[in-house]
């Protein structure tokens, strides 16, 4: 189990899973979940190795491996810690 801690809550969600879920229910804005409008938009504070790669989406509205959309990130397993 990989484990996502928001502003100090944590949450515990299977190794693999996408974090949009995760990031909603921790109160992170979200209008579209694809990738194109950047409202659910997180920094990384710590476990970026964790995250899978950036894709298009994420490189197109410029975001780099510590600001990343919360609808596009899968955690590949271990902790990661994002505020929004």
């Amino acid at each position: 189990m990989a484990k996502v801690i928001v502003d100090k809550v944590e949450y515990e969600l299977p190794d693999g899973q996408q974090l949009a879920a995760t990031c909603e229910k921790a109160g992170v804005p979200f209008s579209c979940n694809s990738g194109v409008c950047g409202t659910c938009q997180i920094e990384i504070l710590e476990g970026a190795d964790n995250l899978s790669d950036l894709n298009k989406e994420e490189s197109d509205l410029g975001m780099d491996r510590n600001h990343r959309l919360g609808c596009q990130c899968v955690i590949k397993s271990g902790i990661v810690k994002v505020t929004y």
